[in-house]
């Protein structure tokens, strides 16, 4: 009952012992609004646009270049996450969380002015950079806020905003686009931003850091992460859409970003506080919970990418319809995610997130066992039931691992923690589109080059141009929209395929990389003081009271 502190050696599977009292709710709440609000702001930008690219177009052109709206921005996210991370740990998450929302919103205002499909697309990267502090910072401080406990609860609101805001994102930029102009689309960033600039301004208090006067900031290994990152990340992006894969652009941004990734090594192990530590990789729980949340990235691609063409394509539902198709997932995920905590409380995390992705792989390997339904809209439901199943089993993947990591690590390190898991999603995302959209590619191409002649002349030849040709079936005979229904049917079974291989995957890094028995800290440090103040969270998830 004394005032030491004693450090407790178990299973990092389980939760560990409780950690210190936390700020008294009442000061919580207004920070917790903003960063729903912070959340709101970078899911909504990831998907309000793209019904409105056929009105930005019509505007400002740039058909050829309009998809760098998308990648643009995720690239600035990437690439920017674990500069934010390490930037929050050496001078607090308040600086760097204001900072990240007053760049989005600056790039909000100059992608509402632009003038030409150019200027749109390099203020899409700015919102981008901003966007990476919203990300990476307000997962950080919902963890640094609430104990162990009660982090399922505000985790599982924070995955509700995403997935709301996500599905909305569409509807609202058509709305937008549709009634007002598609300008509004970032202009309605301002006022939901100054809302969470005010609160996180009068609300959320840090103590001061002695660090911070003696750290010095890596720039060298941040521009390094930079330049390899968004070499990588656009050769995955591009490759195979803008160019060919073994063509020479392909071949030249792979080759930049092996010599850039090289580099950054060299910088990182030299640098006297590097940007992303050897830590972060020499620790068997955070490697373990990168890779497996890599291949949750992977995995990811089959619902939230091919399960529309499929509604679209194959059941003929219309755009909305089979959005809804999609939601499914994101009304189980968040309600799993919060009760994930009486499984792994029982079982430990690691053995929650192996339940969850066991159950995630057999969901998936069932979509391929769905019979063929042709084009009717009533045979949606089997393909929703899927996502309502996949969604529950990945709310008890995702969560536990990050509640995992991020309570393996004290205060100075749970920002660079969280972001390398958020870095490795991303990364998978990016790999999980290009290979999958090969797959989907490959499996078209073969269907359509064993077609019967009498169809075969005037058939499409990838899977965007067979999804335009069956959005007007007119111009095609019923035997022909029915082979291609077929044929978008089996490669959309190929990619469920895959994405079962990557939860599989994830399985087995679980079982063989992620420790069963380690201690509950990394060193048993007490962490610093939590972001509300010294009553506050300490943030040493890992120490018990004696």
């Amino acid at each position: 009952m004394g005032g030491t502190a004693r450090r407790r050696t178990g299973s990092d599977t389980g939760p560990p012992t409780p950690e210190a009292a936390p700020s008294p709710p009442a000061r919580r709440g207004p920070v917790a609004a903003a960063l729903m609000l912070g959340m709101a702001l970078a899911a909504l930008d990831s998907t309000i646009i793209s019904t409105a690219i056929p009105q930005i177009v019509g505007d400002l052109g740039g058909f050829s270049v309009f998809s760098w709206l998308f990648s643009g921005y995720l690239l600035a996210v990437t690439v920017s996450l674990p500069v934010y991370g390490k930037l929050s740990d050496t001078f607090g998450r308040k600086p760097v969380l204001l900072f990240g929302i007053v760049l989005f919103l600056l790039g909000s205002l100059l992608c509402a002015g632009a003038w030409d499909m150019g200027s749109l697309i390099a203020f899409r990267v700015v919102q981008g950079l901003g966007g990476g502090a919203l990300q990476g910072t307000v997962q950080v401080i919902a963890a640094d806020l609430y104990p162990l406990k009660e982090r399922p609860k505000i985790q599982a609101r924070l995955s509700s905003v995403w997935a709301l805001s996500s599905v909305a994102g569409p509807a609202i930029g058509g709305l937008l686009a549709g009634y007002a102009d598609w300008r509004w689309i970032f202009l309605i960033n301002l006022p939901v931003g100054a809302v969470a600039l005010l609160l996180i301004v009068r609300h959320l208090h840090e103590p001061a850091r002695e660090a911070v006067a003696t750290s010095r900031v890596d720039w060298a290994g941040a521009l390094a992460i930079f330049v390899s990152g968004g070499l990588l990340l656009t050769a995955l992006v591009q490759g195979g859409v803008a160019w060919a894969w073994l063509s020479a652009p392909s071949l030249a941004l792979f080759a930049g970003s092996a010599v850039g990734m090289a580099g950054t090594v060299w910088i990182e192990r030299r640098a006297a506080e590097p940007i992303i530590p050897g830590w972060v990789w020499r620790r068997r729980t955070i490697s373990a919970v990168n890779l497996a949340l890599g291949a949750l990235g992977l995995l990811m691609i089959a619902p939230t990418v091919f399960l529309p063409t499929y509604g679209q394509s194959v059941l003929g539902l219309g755009p909305i319809a089979a959005g809804f198709v999609l939601s499914a997932m994101t009304l189980s995920w968040p309600i799993s995610a919060a009760l994930s905590s009486r499984v792994y409380n029982r079982i430990g995390f690691r053995r929650c997130a192996i339940t969850g992705v066991s159950i995630a792989a057999l969901v998936l390997l069932a979509f391929p066992l769905l019979p063929y339904p042709g084009a009717d809209p009533g045979a949606a439901w089997q393909p929703a039931l899927i996502m309502l199943l996949l969604g529950a089993a990945l709310g008890l993947f995702q969560l536990p691992l990050i509640i995992w990591v991020q309570s393996s690590v004290r205060w100075a390190e749970r920002g660079t923690a969280t972001a390398s898991i958020l870095f490795c999603r991303l990364v998978g995302q990016c790999v999980g589109a290009a290979v999958f959209g090969a797959v989907a590619n490959a499996t078209l191409t073969g269907r359509l080059e064993v077609a019967p002649s009498a169809i075969r002349p005037g058939l499409p030849d990838d899977l965007d141009s067979v999804s335009r040709a069956l959005e007007h079936p007119g111009t095609l005979t019923d035997q022909a929209a029915d082979y291609l229904r077929r044929a978008v049917d089996t490669a959309v079974e190929h990619v469920y395929v895959g994405s079962a291989g990557a939860a599989v995957l994830a399985l087995l890094i679980l079982l063989f990389l992620a420790p069963r028995r380690t201690p509950d800290g990394p060193d048993g440090e007490q962490g610093a003081a939590g972001a509300t103040g010294p009553e506050g969270a300490t943030g040493a998830d890992e120490q018990a009271r004696t």
